[in-house]
């Protein structure tokens, strides 16, 4: 298990899984720390296997070396080196590139397993994710939608909110994976308004903003215009919105989702809550294609992940983008350090409150 570590480095401890290794994880691992020195700004370590690591360092010659440790206290966070906490035994037969195994989902289930279990315990201040492919899994009996149904089972957590988060737009979403025809039936007042709270205290707590600036997009097309093209304006989010004052964040909407994306992105929000999928991911790509970070907000700990899959055709090949896992790594910890500041200070006025 990955310990806690107590000494004069005070950057946050990452944790970065290696999903599946078949795929593009191992490669854009190595590519990203080839890429930038994340010791400057965290103190990361890859919860994987060495096999796939070292073999995308051969192909694609890059010079660094990799560094085992069993805990974060034997972690040297040296420049020029991975470190990587070994956490499965698999060979070359079990990591043929776009032909998992059952030893490799296995193995994928227990790199989370490990890395949620030292967050939750201080091991480490964030989670960064490398993708899974969730039909593999199931072949071999995992019991989960997805990679964040997992994370929330391991947390004990049921209400979470996905958010892509880019340079200049954050999107937060209402609903996730559902058909386009469900959605206005899944949108209800109490699902809305927990997407907007969490998202608010994230925005303060995680990502460092005083006075954060909330937009919600709305689910028809001109805000429904007065009822003409559609009610759920008026009878769902103007309420929701409305029950929402003195809350410590600046909430407005529901505006017209053709206009409320530029907006954002000319930094007049700090984020946008969208109804469905689509709506809010669309314009993230559009923009951010390369940079955009999945973030998991209202679990107990910090977990940024790329926002792509694994990608088995690209597998192997040294084509496979590392910027998004770069973004998402320095993204945790940012969050990571931001949360330490604000619970601080949140405890020095308890303690102030107290002492009156």
């Amino acid at each position: 298990m990955l310990a806690a570590s107590r000494n004069s480095n005070s950057l946050p401890r990452i944790a970065i899984t290696m999903g599946d290794p078949c795929g593009i994880g191992p490669e854009i691992i190595v590519k990203a720390f080839a890429a930038v020195d994340f010791q400057e700004q965290c103190r990361p370590v890859v919860i994987g296997d060495r096999l796939p690591l070292q073999r995308a360092i051969d192909a694609l010659g890059v010079r660094l070396k990799i560094h085992e440790c069993t805990d974060t206290s034997q972690a040297r966070y040296q420049t020029g080196a991975i470190e990587l906490f070994p956490s499965s035994e698999l060979t070359a037969h079990d990591i043929t590139y776009g032909k998992p195994t059952a030893r490799t989902a296995q193995a994928i289930i227990h790199y989370i397993e490990i890395a949620v279990r030292s967050a939750l315990t201080g091991g480490i201040e964030a989670l960064v994710t490398c993708p899974i492919h969730k039909a593999n899994l199931y072949q071999h009996g995992f019991q989960f939608p997805g990679h964040t149904e997992f994370l929330c089972h391991l947390c004990q957590v049921t209400d979470m909110v996905m958010m892509l988060a880019g340079p200049r737009l954050r999107v937060a979403l209402v609903t996730i994976h559902h058909p386009l025809a469900s959605v206005p039936l899944l949108l209800t007042r109490e699902k809305l308004e927990k997407t907007i709270r969490i998202t608010g205290l994230a925005l303060l707590r995680d990502f460092g903003l005083e006075s954060p600036k909330i937009a919600v997009a709305a689910l028809n097309p001109h805000a429904g215009e007065e009822g003409r093209f559609g009610s759920e304006e008026q009878d769902l989010i103007e309420p929701v919105l409305e029950g929402l004052r003195g809350v410590p964040y600046d909430i407005s909407g529901p505006y017209p989702p053709d206009t409320i994306f530029y907006r954002a992105f000319c930094g007049e929000f700090d984020a946008v809550i969208a109804m469905y999928h689509d709506q809010g991911l669309i314009p993230v790509k559009l923009v951010h294609f390369h940079e955009a970070v999945n973030v998991t907000l209202g679990l107990p700990i910090i977990r940024t992940s790329v926002d792509h899959g694994t990608a088995y055709d690209l597998a192997g090949s040294g084509n496979a983008n590392p910027g998004s896992l770069k973004q998402a790594i320095q993204l945790a910890g940012l969050m990571a350090h931001n949360r330490s500041r604000h619970d601080r200070l949140s405890r020095l006025a308890d303690n102030r409150k107290c002492d009156r």
